[in-house]
């Protein structure tokens, strides 16, 4: 392993936790998402947003709820589905 992608991998986990406890959270959001009654009629782009959003809360539930940017990304990927609905 590379000395970059090492010191990488040691911040993300300071970050957001161990990747296999994280990765236990997200499978388990996703799951709860897949079986629910509108999952198989959403659009792509919806349902892509909601992953990332899920994917973002695992990371903050797994490590640093106080980390901005995964609170601006949700932000973020809701209003580009926003952005795509009529009222």
């Amino acid at each position: 392993m590379s000395k970059s992608i090492g010191t990488t991998l040691k911040a993300r986990g300071k970050r957001y936790g161990t990747f296999a406890d994280g990765a236990a959270i997200s499978q388990g959001l996703q799951d709860v998402m897949r079986a629910s009654p509108n999952w198989d009629e959403l659009s792509a782009d919806k349902k892509e947003a909601l992953q990332i959003i899920q994917h973002k809360i695992s990371r903050m539930l797994n490590g640093d709820p106080e980390y901005k940017d995964n609170w601006h990304d949700i932000v973020g990927y809701a209003k580009l589905v926003d952005d795509t609905l009529s009222e």
